[in-house]
């Protein structure tokens, strides 16, 4: 059979991801990442256990476990510190199987372009446009101020929540919607950790939530939300971030304290909440915050869009009709998708809200919750199994 091509719109998590199982399924790949290089960015990332699974599958799992704090212990408290709900590593494991982790972004990053290394990775490509054919696509971009074009039997668009190929092939779609709050994240030195932070812990507060949780070297990872008009606080530095959670419980000020300035982190939050009609128009196909981006509240962007590559590489991993395995990928992961990206959204309007009155019944709730409870509503996002897996070409060593 003739070697097949596919071209990766997007060098992050779902791209890398999508390239390193295609390369290994017999796929030549070529990847186009608009940054000029690879370079180390972004703070922590957890990984629940369908993400672990979908890493495992693609044969990276023992590198994830190299480099990560396993955790699955999950907590919610006050703004005072009284404890809400509390869940830990042994329960999360012992009813998934395997736990969830947490690491860097960047180390994340770093183990699936290496698995991906099969791949012609190519940055300082941005993509401008795609032109669907009946048989290949092309994609045109521009390299060094110089435009070009490339063709593939299959794209994949990995481009993110405001990506360039999902207009061009569904022009009625109306594209992302602000979720209606801000994000700030950053990373502190080991000297600020707590000997108490087993897991990752989120505390709320009237339209405000903090969060923090161990690396494995030691630092902390923490990331906050706050419900804001679009484009608001853009000029805030950590001094004021500190201001807006002046009063919370230890050790909120500290962490925030021991923060490097320079390691803000500050995003809009952004969705889909208009949901695609398809995840594949012709030979292109839609993966991950392209596709189906949520909200960051049930921790399942990056772990949905591990899924939509490993399904991808184990439905087009055969010499059979390419047509026929897309539409597998689109009734695979669609609905599983867009349900998440509705129940995330629901779940960011409980916990982010700004009415105290609310805020004070949502915490009731939360408290009143058992532990069990808390574990079996999670048990369908985390309980997804990877598919068969197909022979791969090579083995990550």
């Amino acid at each position: 059979m003739p070697e097949r091509s596919a071209i990766v719109i997007g060098g992050g998590i779902g791209g890398l991801a999508a390239a390193a199982g295609l390369s290994r399924t017999g796929w030549r790949v070529t990847v186009l990442e608009q940054a000029p290089r690879f370079a180390p960015v972004g703070a922590g990332i957890a990984l629940a256990p369908n993400a672990v699974r979908a890493l495992d599958w693609l044969g990276v799992g023992d590198v994830l476990r190299e480099c990560s704090v396993a955790t699955g212990g999950a907590g919610l408290r006050t703004i005072s510190g009284r404890w809400l709900l509390r869940s830990t590593v042994e329960q999360l494991t012992a009813r998934q199987g395997v736990p969830a982790y947490l690491l860097h972004r960047a180390d994340l990053h770093r183990m699936l372009a290496d698995a991906a290394s099969q791949a012609d990775l190519r940055t300082g490509h941005r993509v401008t446009g795609v032109v669907t054919g009946p048989d290949r696509v092309e994609v045109r971009f521009v390299a060094e101020g110089q435009s070009g074009t490339a063709t593939a039997d299959l794209v994949v668009a990995a481009d993110g929540v405001h990506s360039v190929v999902r207009p061009a092939v569904f022009p009625e779609h109306p594209g992302p919607a602000y979720a209606g709050y801000i994000t700030w994240r950053g990373l502190a030195p080991a000297a600020a950790a707590p000997a108490d932070l087993p897991a990752i812990v989120q505390t709320l507060g009237p339209g405000l939530g903090f969060g923090a949780g161990p690396l494995a070297d030691g630092r902390v990872y923490w990331f906050s939300v706050h419900t804001a008009p679009e484009g608001a606080h853009t000029g805030d530095n950590l001094t004021d971030v500190a201001n807006v959670f002046a009063g919370w419980h230890d050790p909120i000020p500290a962490v925030l304290a021991a923060t490097p300035p320079e390691g803000l982190l500050r995003h809009d939050m952004y969705h889909l909440a208009t949901p695609l009609p398809s995840y594949v128009a012709g030979r292109v196909v839609l993966l991950g915050d392209a596709a189906h981006a949520m909200t960051p509240d049930l921790a399942q962007g990056a772990c949905q869009a591990l899924e939509d590559a490993v399904t991808l590489t184990a439905l087009t991993a055969g010499p059979g009709d390419l047509a026929a395995a897309l539409g597998g990928y689109d009734r695979a992961r669609r609905k599983r998708s867009q349900d998440l990206v509705r129940v995330s959204a629901r779940t960011g309007r409980l916990l982010m809200t700004a009415n105290p009155i609310a805020a004070r019944l949502r915490d009731l709730v939360a408290w009143s919750l058992p532990t069990a409870v808390f574990l079996r509503a999670t048990a369908g996002t985390f309980g997804w199994r990877p598919p068969a897996r197909p022979t791969l070409t090579a083995e990550v060593g």
